[in-house]
């Protein structure tokens, strides 16, 4: 985990953000659509990703965001540049199986990553992006930011969210 040091004060947070805040503040699939080297965009479905990003994986990344607790989140940055993996329609069929074989509702963080990282491993794998790189796409857009923490997009919807994750 040593070589993401410099981009662990990135804050992964729920939901879709119209712009992420100086703490970072967006969600797994934002800040992956950066660190893959594309201008910022919110994210709010897996549609809005580049054609380059697997639809199932990003799903699935998507899911694990908004289940997971702040604390928990923060784990996700280890794959935050190894999204950008789409293949063909049969191996996107194929791991999409992989995943809905493995997935439950409200599945313990560290299982749904266990889950992701068995989906990444199918099929052509992301373009090896240093670092180096990383930090410095999601530096440049921390710059950006005016704000010093970040706001959700919908934030009715993230408390309606947080609300019902309590109940299941």
């Amino acid at each position: 985990m040593d070589q993401f040091d410099h981009i662990l004060n990135w804050k992964l947070k729920q939901g879709s953000h119209t712009f992420p805040s100086k703490d970072g503040g967006t969600c797994i699939n934002e800040a992956a659509i950066v660190a893959a080297g594309f201008p910022y965009q919110p994210v709010r479905s897996v549609e809005d990703m580049p054609a380059c990003f697997s639809r199932p994986i990003c799903r699935l990344a998507m899911q694990l965001n908004d289940e997971a607790s702040d604390e928990e989140r923060q784990h996700l940055l280890l794959v935050v540049s190894r999204l950008a993996c789409a293949d063909t329609p049969q191996v996107e069929r194929e791991r999409a199986v992989y995943i809905a074989t493995r997935m439950r509702w409200r599945l313990p963080l560290r299982e749904g990553m266990a889950v992701l990282e068995g989906a990444l491993a199918i099929g052509r794998q992301a373009d090896v992006v240093t670092s180096g790189d990383v930090r410095t796409r999601l530096d440049a857009l921390q710059q950006k930011a005016s704000k010093p923490t970040s706001v959700d997009e919908y934030p009715l919807f993230a408390k309606i969210h947080g609300w019902l994750v309590g109940i299941y």
